[in-house]
């Protein structure tokens, strides 16, 4: 007889006992805000911290702290038990709330703070005091300062004559280039630049050198009539124009007048990238801009300084037959008795060194321009100052070697 195999009995599956609507479900636990606040019913007062101080509460605890900034002082217990979270944001507002000196006694007055949070708090306080207070920079001696600056300024004449001297032999080698290769004359140019620099200015040289005759006449006279000499008012007048005043004046007034119209010109020119457009094509910015600007300003001013000559002899020839009863005649016998051809040379050599200065000048602060409008203007009023200083200088220098030479 055959067993068979008895299978073994499996117990039913039950149901999960359903759940009825008492039975509660788990929740985590919400974290509680940050908060602070002040006990001043004890003495000394209490500082009580509890909560999180994280970036979720940073706009209700930065309220919080700033209400409480100077209310309590270094006597103040603080209690820091019922701190929970921490953060960066959080412990920046704890540190700016309890100052330098009050965390530095965390490890007495909070005992129980964990290791990480005082450790992090260190940390903003150092890294606040090294990158968020300004260093106060160490006091100077007035000496010392004054002696800076005037370092500072002779550093920046001296780098500016370099600079100067350098542009100069560029412009007197283009000069010589140019002039082996007539084909490469820029005539039209030329004279274009001398009807702006010349022909314009010839009506406001004319009427200053005028106006400034007739006021050395009037001072010559007031002076001279003390001695009873009047008569030698005709030599002061003649002797001051054709040396000194007639191409001193012509110059000044160029320079405030063309030397600034150059800078503006090329400085523009320069904003605007028309300079590396000529560079691009091979043209040579020196050749196209500066050598016919040079060129116009050496032949208009020695013309600009004869027309001042005549006008300021005029000017105080005018004075002298309207105040003293000297005659135009007697007024041209007297200056050709008296003041020889020697003193127009004097003047009139002087005006070609003046221009060309003038000229190199201007041109030059126009290449200094970086690109914005601010720059073009500071270096316009650079280039007139620069070229007002180097014209007195020179006529300084000149009077000083035409005195030696005895002529």
């Amino acid at each position: 007889m055959r067993l068979r195999p008895v299978r073994p009995i499996q117990p039913k599956p039950t149901k999960p006992a359903a759940m009825t609507p008492s039975t509660p479900l788990a929740t985590p636990t919400a974290k509680a805000p940050g908060s602070v606040s002040l006990d001043t019913s004890t003495t000394p007062t209490q500082l009580w911290i509890a909560g999180d101080w994280t970036l979720a509460h940073y706009h209700d605890l930065k309220r919080q702290t700033d209400e409480l900034s100077d209310g309590f002082g270094l006597a103040t217990q603080v209690d820091m038990s019922q701190l929970g979270a921490l953060d960066t944001a959080g412990a920046s507002l704890l540190v700016e709330l309890l100052g330098v000196q009050r965390l530095r006694l965390l490890a007495v007055q909070a005992p129980n703070l964990p290791e990480s949070s005082r450790a992090l708090m260190q940390t903003i306080q150092s890294a606040l005091i090294d990158y968020c207070q300004p260093l106060k920079d160490p006091e100077v001696a007035v000496g010392t300062q004054l002696l800076a600056r005037i370092g500072c300024a002779v550093e920046v004449i001296w780098n500016d004559t370099l600079q100067l001297l350098g542009f100069i032999g560029l412009i007197l080698q283009t000069f010589v280039t140019t002039m082996l290769r007539p084909k490469r004359w820029r005539t039209t140019s030329v004279i274009a630049h001398i009807e702006q620099i010349g022909l314009d200015a010839a009506p406001i040289v004319a009427l200053l050198t005028f106006m400034v005759g007739a006021v050395v006449a009037f001072l010559g006279a007031t002076v001279l009539k003390a001695f009873g000499a009047t008569i030698f008012t005709v030599d002061l007048i003649g002797f001051a124009f054709l040396r000194e005043f007639a191409v001193l004046l012509t110059s000044i007034l160029l320079a405030g007048r063309t030397a600034s119209a150059f800078t503006a010109q090329i400085g523009s020119m320069k904003a605007n990238e028309e300079l590396d457009a000529l560079r691009t094509l091979g043209l040579s910015p020196t050749e196209m801009l500066v050598l016919p600007r040079v060129l116009a300003l050496l032949i208009s001013l020695p013309m600009l300084t004869f027309l001042a000559m005549i006008c300021g002899i005029v000017g105080g020839g005018m004075v002298c037959a309207l105040s003293l009863g000297i005659s135009p005649a007697m007024f041209l016998s007297l200056m050709q008795a008296d003041i020889g051809v020697q003193h127009f040379l004097v003047g009139i050599v002087k005006a070609p060194i003046f221009a060309f200065f003038i000229a190199a000048i201007g041109c030059l602060e126009g290449f200094k321009v970086q690109g914005s409008a601010e720059s073009v203007g500071a270096h316009t009023t650079s280039s007139v100052v620069q070229s007002i200083f180097v014209v007195i200088v020179l006529d300084a220098l000149a009077a000083l070697f035409f005195m030696e030479m005895g002529w």
